[in-house]
């Protein structure tokens, strides 16, 4: 039996940047009620709490969700409130190193957006995140800047000479996120084993992007039996699945 259901955030329970829809988040209501559910992401808390948070419902089943943002190098849970576990956050003179990185890599890419949304670089705290388009950018104008990876490969070229002491990985569908080496959805599933000590096999991961190269791809390195959909209407009817399948006595998940 499962005892750990897991999910990506954009592209899998949302879209980019987007909020939970209401049959999301019933279902995910339904998945809480019955097992212990994780959500790791790229982005921040303040994204969780805009995202998620603000449409779950606020009772007991939040005793049975874990929050990673940036990938596990933060950890929630809730007890009375949220409570955060840790924060491997950088020092400032590595956040200062890597936004002059960003800015060099974005001049030496030619690629900087005419127009753009919000913050182009965002301190993450563990993580520092370039969105080309700004943090806001519309969902349609993000589908379209860069769907063959092509220019945030160039940018990431370059970022890997000029930062090689770090870890860089194309996010979402215009962002590019800087961690400490290691750290990735492998490594946000190691850290739920090790804090909610539950058995890698007793989990399911469910993501978007989970093929080489993709950024929901460690977890299945990780060996984590995962989930692939294309959307969050397909997530919907996974959660449907899994519900089913912990409520039936005799059909173990």
């Amino acid at each position: 039996m499962k005892s750990l259901i897991i999910f990506d955030l954009d592209g899998t329970l949302a879209e980019s940047k987007s909020s939970l829809d209401t049959e999301m988040a019933t279902l995910l209501g339904r998945l809480l009620g019955l097992v212990q559910v994780a959500v790791i992401s790229g982005g921040a808390w303040a994204q969780y709490e805009k995202q998620v948070l603000a449409f779950l419902p606020h009772d007991w089943r939040l005793r049975n969700l874990s929050l990673l943002p940036t990938c596990g190098t933060t950890f929630y849970r809730f007890d009375e409130a949220w409570q955060e576990l840790y924060a491997e956050n950088f020092t400032v003179e590595e956040k200062q190193k890597i936004i002059i990185a960003l800015n060099e890599a974005l001049k030496l890419s030619s690629f900087k957006a005419e127009e753009h949304w919000g913050q182009l670089i965002e301190d993450r705290g563990s993580q520092i995140t370039f969105s080309a388009l700004g943090q806001e950018a519309p969902i349609d104008q993000k589908k379209k800047w860069d769907p063959d990876f092509r220019k945030r490969k160039k940018i990431e070229e370059s970022l890997k000479t000029l930062i090689p002491a770090f870890s860089i990985k194309l996010g979402g569908s215009t962002s590019i996120d800087v961690t400490k080496p290691g750290v990735d959805k492998a490594y946000g599933i190691k850290k739920l084993h090790e804090t909610l000590g539950v058995a890698i096999q007793d989990m399911i991961f469910v993501g978007d992007a989970i093929f080489p190269g993709g950024n929901d791809y460690p977890a299945k390195q990780a060996g984590v039996v995962s989930i692939e959909v294309r959307d969050p209407h397909e997530t919907k009817r996974v959660i449907e699945a899994i519900v089913a399948c912990l409520q039936s006595g005799d059909n173990p998940c």
